[in-house]
Parts: structure tokens; C-alpha cells; sequence
């Protein structure tokens, strides 16, 4: 025991640096950690918590001071577990390790924790840190023998997940009634937070992303850059959002949003008639802004079609506009307008939207998915718009649900859009006799069984075509829109629920779903945002 104190009297009031990186980032390598781990150590950290037997010895090989080994590893119920046997302890404290943390929340004690605390400190004679989210679970911890507690698991287990942010007082909890030392880990992202944890009673301070994840920390400055360039000065854009049947367009602040807004019958006829109809729209929107005294800087479009938006052209579309693919858009309105011009798919212009004017303002990782005659889609990763090596991606309309199932306008069968778009939400009614889906949505509202349960069928459909892109891309958010998800909770409601019984790790990734504030003309604002994108971030 008095050996076991001094390891840990080493640590007091000091920063232990966690020197971590997962899978898939450019320094998960043992190489990279002991490189972090000398850097910390030079800057006076007083100790390191390091994930993996090889991770440890790499470390140990490059600083003196004290190591805080752990392991990671996935249980069948397909969640992390800290330190989940014994031999994982054996492995760490042969590689260096001079104390183990053990996942001692009450799910790591469902799984034998406690009596693994016991058996690390009789067999190995090392200290051990419980990793725990509560009081109950610390005191149960302490009670096996734990020689310290760390708050490392509070806000990421079930019991703690409204929990978003660090908790002085939750550390000032566990000192007046723990009779160990309290690490303050976890949410700990500014010097000013490390320093209330030891005046709150902290024993020493555990920080890792803020200092070890160059990636975290870039995401976190570009986020705040982004947010301030968007309050930089105003700018006017022309926004035309062409659709197989009508056109909408409207002029466009970058401060304040639609300032002023059209409509046009879509014409038929080909590319080169369609090319023409752009040229007037956009003449027309650019001359009302003249005539209130704005200089329109950027002009953007919005299209049905899959783009290029390098060039502003259109690489492939449906016959429902027949010969729009290959269509330079761009080139044809840029002689005519006298203005740099971008070009969007229509889904991934409303994702543009939502990321400028609406819910996708404050995160960088988020769903935009737009719900009505048919199913689009676009998809933020890390701040920027995923676009595909071909132009082709977030189209979550054709995830395939239903193998050999409907037939799909694209040519497939079994594709999201035919189970969940507007056709597939009144044949789910059909009981209800309904005129339209608006009706449908009003019934169901109105408490009508036919039409609730007609939500409950379309909800399970796109919960099932949702699901595989969650896994996929780790959204923050998911944002509906589009006639079908207006004044539609129940919509909400129900697609949340289907979703968390088919999303892994569902209550850690505290996923948001929000209908879209932008309304009848967020195809307008999309195109203009587009715009903004190209042409004021560069």
C-alpha cells in the first residue's frame, strides 16, 4: 500500500496528458503516441493515460514519468469497455504501465469489474483508478479497493447522457464524499476548466483531445472560423432553384436570408430551351435587384440532376428533364449575367441551405435528407459538403431497404424512395381514403388511427434506409424537410424511436432530429448558398 501511494503522490495537482487516438486517425500508431508523450512530459505534464499494451511500451521507452495504461475493446453489445479482463492488465503493466484504469460504471460492474479491481491489485500491485460517471458507482469502486476515481465515464453512459459539458461541482461531489484521491477527466477542454477542477478538490487533471487530437483541435477552429466568416460583410446572391415543373428564385442576403422571391412555369423542350428559361429567370431576378439598389455579387442554381459543381455542369439527370445531362450551366449564364455562377444538385443545395441559414448552422456533421414526391439527400462530414469521387454520393433515396422490393424510378427495386416518399405514405393510408398526404398529416395530427399508423409504416421504412448512413457517416444531426415532414411530429417522434432500435451505440451518439426551419423556398436559399460556398470560403 505505501508503494502504491507513492506512485500515486507523484501525480498530485498535476496534468496527465492522454495521449489516445482512434482508429482511423493519422496517428494511431504507438510511434506517434510516445511522440505526443514526450512533448507533454517536456511541457510539464506529470503523468500520461495511454490506451493499449503497445501504446504503453512506446511511451515508457520515451518519458520517465508516470503512465496510466488502459484497454479499449468492443463488447457484444457493441459498446467500448475500459480494461474488460485481466490479461489486458497483465499486458499493460508488463509493458510499463505503472497504474490501470478499469471501467467501474454500473455496466462495467455488471460485467465484473469489482472483482477484477481486486484481483489487478493482489496479483499485480498496481494501483487502480475506477472509471466511473456517478457517486454510487465511485463509492462501490472504493469499496473493491480502487485507489482512485475518475469521473472519466460521466456523460457517456445511459444514466449521465444529458450530461454535455464539465462539472465543477460534480468533482466537489466526489471529494466530500470519496475517501480516495478524485481525477477530474472528461469534458475538459480550456486550461480556465483544468483549473476549477482543482480548486473543486481534484486530485490531479486528465486532458486529451484538446492537447493530443490535432484533428479535434483543427475541427474546433474551423467551426469558430466558419461561424464568424458568416457574419462578415453582406452579400447579395441571385438564387434560382430550376424543378421539372417550376422555377423558384429570389434574391438573397448573406446576412438576412430571402429578401425577394419568384415563381416560373419549368418549360419543356431540351437542354438549350431550359438553358434559355435559367437566362431570363436570372436576368430578371438580377434586374429587380438593381432596380432596389443591390449589386448582386454571386448568382447560383439549383438543379434536379447530379453536378459537377467544379464546372457547373450537370453530369447525369433522368429523363425527367430530358437532355439536361451534360449541360454547362454555369458557362451559359456567366457571359449573360456577368457574374461568378455556382452550380448544385438540388438535395445537396438544401444541405447547403440548412449548413448557412437553418439547423445545420452550429454542427459540422449532419443528414439533410428531403421528403416528398421523391426521397433526396446531403450529407455534411467535418464541415464540408460530400460530394463522391463522382459526383454521385447522398443518394439516400436508392439505399436499398428491400431486396428484389419496388420498383424504383431510378431502374432498381427495392430502393428508400418508393417505401417512404409521398405515394408510399398515402398507400399506407390508403384505409383513411385520404386526398393528399397534407390531409393525411392533418388526420394524423387529429389523432386518426389510419393515419397514424400510416406515419408509424413510412417512419419504420425510412428508419431502415437511415440507419446504414448513421453507421456510415456518425452525423450530430439529422435534419427532415420537404411537404411531408411539416407540421408531422408524430413523423419525428416515431423515425427517432425505429431508429435507436437499429443504430449501435445509440444513446452515446446523441443524435438530433430536426424538421428544417427554412420552408417553401429553401431551394433558393440553397442555391445561394451554394454560391457562398464556392466563392466567399475559398
Amino acid at each position: 500500500m505505501e508503494t502504491m501511494n507513492r506512485r500515486l503522490a507523484a501525480l498530485r495537482y498535476g496534468l496527465i496528458v492522454s495521449c489516445q487516438a482512434a482508429d482511423g486517425d493519422p496517428f494511431r500508431d504507438p510511434a506517434s503516441m510516445a511522440r505526443f508523450a514526450l512533448a507533454a512530459a517536456d511541457s510539464g505534464a506529470a503523468g500520461i493515460r495511454a490506451n493499449a499494451a503497445a501504446d504503453v511500451a512506446a511511451i515508457r521507452s520515451a518519458v520517465p514519468i508516470p503512465i496510466l495504461g488502459l484497454h479499449k475493446e468492443m463488447q457484444a453489445d457493441g459498446r467500448i469497455l475500459i480494461t474488460p479482463r485481466f490479461e489486458n492488465a497483465a499486458d499493460l503493466v508488463r509493458a510499463g504501465a505503472d497504474f490501470v484504469a478499469l471501467d467501474c460504471t454500473r455496466r462495467g460492474q455488471a460485467l465484473g469489474a469489482l472483482e477484477r479491481l481486486r484481483r489487478v491489485r493482489a496479483e499485480l500491485g498496481v494501483p487502480v483508478v475506477a472509471d466511473i460517471a456517478t457517486i454510487e458507482e465511485a463509492l462501490a469502486a472504493v469499496e473493491a479497493g480502487a485507489d482512485a476515481v475518475a469521473g472519466t465515464m460521466r456523460g457517456y453512459t445511459p444514466e449521465t447522457e444529458d450530461i454535455r459539458a464539465f462539472e465543477p461541482s460534480f468533482i466537489r461531489a466526489l471529494v466530500d464524499r470519496i475517501p480516495v484521491p478524485v481525477i477530474a477527466e472528461g469534458m475538459i477542454h480550456t486550461p480556465a476548466q483544468a483549473a476549477a477542477a482543482l480548486r473543486a478538490g481534484a486530485f490531479a487533471v486528465v486532458v486529451g483531445k484538446a492537447i493530443t487530437a490535432p484533428g479535434h483541435i483543427a475541427a474546433r477552429f474551423s467551426a469558430a472560423v466558419n461561424r464568424e466568416a458568416r457574419r462578415l460583410p453582406e452579400r447579395h446572391i441571385v438564387g434560382i432553384d430550376l424543378g421539372a415543373t417550376q422555377t423558384k428564385f429570389g434574391l438573397v442576403s448573406s446576412r438576412s436570408g430571402l429578401l425577394d422571391q419568384g415563381m416560373a412555369a419549368t418549360p419543356s423542350g431540351g437542354r438549350d430551351v431550359l438553358l434559355a428559361h435559367l437566362g431570363r429567370v436570372a436576368s430578371e431576378c438580377l434586374g429587380r435587384a438593381r432596380e432596389a439598389g443591390l449589386q448582386p455579387f454571386f448568382a447560383g442554381v439549383a438543379t434536379a440532376g447530379w453536378v459537377n459543381p467544379g464546372d457547373g455542369s450537370v453530369v447525369y439527370a433522368t429523363e425527367n428533364m430530358p437532355g439536361w445531362t451534360g449541360a454547362g450551366i454555369a458557362a451559359a449564364l456567366h457571359p449573360r449575367l456577368g457574374l461568378p455562377v455556382a452550380v448544385e444538385n438540388d438535395a445537396n443545395a438544401l444541405a447547403m441551405a440548412e449548413r448557412w441559414f437553418g439547423a445545420g448552422r452550429d454542427v459540422d456533421n449532419f443528414v439533410c435528407v428531403t421528403l416528398g414526391t421523391g426521397i433526396g439527400g446531403g450529407c455534411y462530414v467535418n464541415g464540408s459538403l460530400h460530394h463522391g469521387a463522382h459526383f454521385f454520393a447522398n443518394a439516400i433515396g436508392h439505399v436499398m431497404i428491400e431486396r428484389d422490393g419496388l420498383p424504383c424510378t431510378c431502374g432498381l427495386r427495392g430502393c428508400l424512395e418508393p417505401y417512404a416518399n409521398a405515394a408510399a405514405l398515402l398507400r399506407y393510408g390508403s384505409a383513411g381514403g385520404y386526398a393528399d398526404a397534407a390531409a393525411l398529416i392533418r388526420a394524423a395530427s387529429a389523432g386518426e388511427e389510419p393515419a397514424r399508423q400510416a406515419i408509424r409504416e413510412q417512419a419504420r421504412h425510412l428508419a431502415a434506409g437511415l440507419a446504414p448512413v448513421v453507421h456510415l457517416l456518425d452525423p450530430e444531426r439529422i435534419i427532415l424537410s420537404g411537404g411531408l415532414t411539416q407540421e408531422n411530429p408524430l413523423l419525428f417522434r416515431e423515425l427517432e424511436s425505429a431508429l435507436a432500435a437499429r443504430v449501435t451505440v445509440w444513446p452515446q451518439r446523441r443524435l438530433s432530429l430536426m424538421p428544417s426551419p427554412l420552408g417553401y423556398h429553401g431551394g433558393v436559399l440553397g442555391a445561394a448558398a451554394c454560391a457562398l460556398e464556392m466563392f466567399e470560403t475559398v
